[in-house]
């Protein structure tokens, strides 16, 4: 026979199944599953799409291939909180805009990669982009000056790719 306390144990483990069961569940991955960090990509095209989203921000831009066929491209790019500490804005780029993006090409062959940096052509001005804080560069070359400096590395990766 159940006791009152085994039934409210009961009730308590079948509410939090039923809970978890039905609540959206969103895999997070790691670099290495999804990108080649033995295949690094600069690809300059024009901004299509700008999803500030959680938890990665993602821009799409329109590559011409060597014959002039142009392929959309997706880049996975930080999250909205450590690019906006990195000087992104939502409304950092425009929609037809001209960027020169550096990154990771993914493993699984498509159009799509992770980002580096994000370099505008109009301005010069770079923003780092990456998911992890070490590999992000931001800033605006200067002539003659020093190379934007990484975020979030305090091991002198000044000048570094």
């Amino acid at each position: 026979m159940f006791t009152k306390r085994m039934m409210r144990v009961a009730l308590v483990a079948s509410a939090a199944l039923f809970t978890a069961a039905v609540m959206p569940t969103y895999a997070h991955h790691s670099f290495g599953a999804e990108f080649d960090s033995n295949k690094p990509v600069t690809m300059t095209g024009v901004v299509t799409r700008l999803e500030w989203t959680n938890p990665h921000v993602y821009l799409f831009i329109d590559v011409k291939d060597k014959a002039g066929a142009v392929k959309n491209w997706g880049f996975e790019m930080g999250p909205p909180h450590m690019l906006q500490k990195a000087g992104w804005k939502r409304n950092s780029l425009t929609i037809g805009e001209t960027v020169t993006i550096d990154g990771w090409l993914a493993r699984d062959g498509s159009n799509h990669a992770n980002a580096r940096k994000v370099t505008r052509k109009s301005t010069g001005e770079v923003l780092g982009a990456a998911s992890t804080g070490g590999q992000t560069l931001t800033g605006t070359p200067k002539p003659g000056g020093a190379a934007p400096v990484a975020i979030g590395s305090t091991q002198g990766t000044q000048g570094k790719k």
